[in-house]
């Protein structure tokens, strides 16, 4: 038997007991990303006057357009809600039909 792991556990927990916690969020308020993630790039995106579409987000992250629209789906999980401002639909002469259509969303906060 070991006779140190009773001493690394103490340790241990001494350790994560002055470990200080977040503060306390108040009731209904949402949660904030922390700064400098992908996720507060697109909320700042979102969040613009003109919002945003789904390629400058990708373009913005990194991320594929599939990526983003998941993305999305989980902002309304966490009740942020993400609405869409203007749908531009192309097609036509000289137009390229589908490819060229696109929303624009926004966060209304």
């Amino acid at each position: 038997m070991r006779t140190d792991l009773p001493t690394a556990i103490d340790a241990l927990r001494a350790a994560l007991a002055t470990k200080p916690g977040r503060p306390p969020r108040e009731p209904g308020a949402l949660p904030k990303p922390r700064e400098g993630t992908k996720q507060e790039a697109v909320l700042a995106l979102l969040r613009r006057p003109e919002g945003a579409t789904v390629a400058q987000v990708a373009e913005a992250t990194g991320w594929a357009q599939h990526t983003v629209r998941g993305f999305f789906a989980g902002l309304k999980k966490k009740g942020i809600e993400v609405t869409v401002l203007e749908r531009v639909r192309q097609v036509g002469p000289n137009k390229e039909g589908a490819r060229g259509s696109y929303s624009v969303y926004a966060v209304t906060d």
